[in-house]
C-alpha cells in the first residue's frame, strides 16, 4: 500500500517482476475510500521462502511503501 500516484502500480510490478515473472490477471488495485492511498496486490507463486523474503525486503524498504504484506 502506498500513496495513490499514477505511477505507483507499475513500481510495484516493476519490483515484483524483477524476482517472478508474472502473466496477465495477477495484479488488482484497490483506492482507498477517499483515494489517498492505493492497494496492490500482485498473486503469484513463489518458488522459495527467499524469493518471497526478497520481494517483500525490496517493497518493505522503498519509501514509496507505507505497509507491505
Amino acid at each position: 500500500m502506498g500513496r495513490n500516484a499514477d505511477d505507483f502500480e507499475g513500481f510495484v510490478v516493476s519490483v515484483v517482476q524483477m524476482h517472478v515473472p508474472l502473466s496477465e490477471g495477477t495484479v488488482t488495485t484497490r483506492p482507498s475510500r477517499n483515494g489517498n492511498f492505493l492497494s496492490v496486490t500482485v498473486t503469484f507463486v513463489a518458488e522459495s521462502r527467499e524469493q518471497l523474503d526478497a520481494i517483500y525486503q525490496e517493497l518493505s524498504d522503498h519509501q514509496r511503501v507505507l505497509m507491505a504484506l
